[in-house]
């Protein structure tokens, strides 16, 4: 008799599977059997790791940094980010608030275990970060879409923030620098959603993995610096994968309430214990090393930002919002997607399907985001290679 034990959970059935890497997979596929592709669809940076931090890694191996560490992670990475945000920010915060975890997405994961119940919501600004709503629903939340305007830069206006909270919201999950749209909110655009999270008293979670990477002089605000009282309330989320090229590393952290970080940090013990050993102390040294690597990836993101801003402004029915920060375009398609449905092409993921097969250049559909009708595109490659796929880009919608 066939068993039926081993069937998946009710909360499986409804998840979602990465729509990013499930597009580097099959780019990856095509190159495996010889296409010439150009991958622009994951947010990794080009970059090797800088030589110090790599250096931090082979000492820590020959000097037996080898085995278990506390699973919030090792106090001198707990002190080193607890430094870095105070110095950056100028709000003190303690080693007893940093929880490293495996990642940013797994510190979102043990942020959302550790703070919702079943049937709470989530607001999450449309376009999102495609894991952002996963896992709220995998911690049995309901994440509540909202969606925003290319016109407004995809930013969320307090009036929309106001109206979409009902009395079982009970978090607010914000990215800036923005990943998938590159916007980066101003420091009053910020206050006044605080303001609103205060008067509803909301939990915040900030998402601030990319916030180094910011152009034209643009100030990166940190959430829990805008109002008094916002730290009591606010969770931020950071780690090494974007401003030093770690993204192998899985290094991410939260920066909460020492009640709350004491929380993940059991939850953690039980489902992960610490991070890798080594990767911790090779993060510590790309806090507490030099800096220069990071001004030089930065100023490399901003010529290729300019570039490609550039080029897809110039294609016949593209828009794009003002890039600010992180290395994405996330660019409007509804106008060329009209010139194709006879052929054929009515979705965003059609679109990309298609370019993918005809141009060899992989994109993110908008739909994986929450925004049909448009697609993220990574800027984390060279000019070169960004050239080539803005021309086959330009060239399939000349044909589609």
């Amino acid at each position: 008799m066939e068993s039926t034990s081993l069937h998946t959970a009710r909360r499986m059935r409804a998840l979602e599977p990465s729509a990013t890497l499930a597009m580097a997979a099959r780019a990856a596929a095509l190159k495996a059997a010889g296409a010439d592709v150009i991958d622009l669809s994951v947010g990794e940076p080009d970059f090797p790791t800088p030589e110090h931090i790599c250096r931090a890694a082979e000492e820590a191996i020959r000097g037996g940094k080898t085995k278990y560490t506390p699973a919030a992670g090792i106090p001198q990475l707990r002190q080193a980010v607890a430094a870095d945000y105070t110095r950056r920010t100028g709000l003190a915060v303690s080693p007893g608030q940093v929880v490293v975890s495996n990642g940013a997405k797994h510190s979102l994961h043990n942020v959302f275990t550790a703070v919702l119940d079943e049937g709470d919501e989530v607001i999450v600004p449309t376009p999102y970060w495609v894991s952002y709503a996963e896992l709220i629903k995998l911690a049995g939340a309901k994440p509540v879409l909202l969606e925003t305007r290319i016109e407004d830069d995809f930013k969320l206006r307090p009036e929309a923030l106001r109206a979409a909270v009902t009395p079982r919201t009970r978090m607010l999950l914000l990215c800036s620098p923005s990943n998938p749209t590159g916007v980066v909110y101003t420091p009053d655009e910020l206050g006044a959603l605080a303001d609103i999270a205060i008067e509803h008293d909301l939990a915040v979670v900030s998402d601030e993995i990319y916030d180094q990477l910011v152009y034209d002089g643009r100030e990166s605000v940190s959430f829990p610096t805008l109002r008094p009282g916002l730290a009591d309330r606010t969770v931020v989320v950071a780690g090494v994968s974007k401003t030093y090229s770690m993204t192998g590393w899985r290094i991410g952290w939260t920066i909460a309430p020492e009640p709350l970080s004491k929380a993940m940090g059991n939850l953690q013990s039980q489902e992960t214990s610490n991070p890798c050993s080594i990767s911790q102390h090779a993060a510590v040294a790309a806090l507490t090393g030099p800096q220069e690597c990071v001004a030089r990836m930065l100023a490399a993101f901003e010529q290729r930002r300019d570039l490609v801003a550039a080029r897809l402004r110039a294609l016949p029915g593209v828009r794009i919002p003002e890039i600010g920060g992180a290395f994405y375009a996330f660019f409007d398609i509804r106008e060329p997607l009209g010139r194709m449905k006879a052929g054929g092409i009515e979705t965003s993921m059609q679109w990309c399907e298609a370019l993918l097969e005809r141009q060899q250049v992989a994109l993110v559909a908008g739909s994986a985001f929450g925004a049909e009708g448009h697609v993220r595109m990574s800027f984390a490659a060279s000019e070169a290679t960004l050239a080539i796929g803005l021309d086959r880009i330009a060239a399939f919608l000349q044909t589609g």
